[in-house]
């Protein structure tokens, strides 16, 4: 399974009143990981865009295991959890050394800019539905 490694040092202005990173940022830190590990597989979402397809999330979980604080650093473990041609599941963890912080997924579907209808990754992006479907097969490759 390819994983994309994101480290980030926690800002002040990321925690809370009670000196934790407010639970919001981890799904900024989630989007810095998917970006991450897209860039890795050779791709930008900007070049998607400038051909007037979005890719929206249309659900996101976290679970929140430990909490992480002003000055910590952190990383971003980011993968494709499944694929399918339309949708794409990514997987992330937030890890502070070796204590897991956060678990979650996102999920995103590719549509048009202008009707928001969806778009077939697999034809629009040939070149991302080979590269998806690689790391798929390696993730289930390496579950069995």
């Amino acid at each position: 399974m390819y994983i994309a490694t994101t480290p980030v040092e926690v800002r002040y202005g990321e925690t809370d009143q009670m000196g934790v990173v407010y639970h919001a940022n981890y799904l900024i830190w989630f989007e810095i990981g998917r970006t991450a590990l897209i860039n890795d597989l050779g791709f930008k979402y900007a070049d998607m865009e400038r051909e007037g397809i979005l890719s929206p999330v249309v659900d996101i979980k976290a679970s929140y295991k430990h909490p992480v604080r002003y000055g910590d650093d952190v990383t971003i473990k980011t993968w494709v959890e499944n694929y399918n041609g339309i949708r794409v599941t990514y997987g992330y963890e937030v890890m502070s050394g070796d204590e897991l912080c956060v678990t979650g997924e996102s999920v995103h579907t590719c549509v048009k800019k202008d009707t928001f209808k969806p778009v077939s990754i697999r034809r629009k992006f040939p070149e991302w539905h080979q590269a998806y479907e690689e790391v798929k097969k390696k993730t289930v490759a390496e579950r069995a």
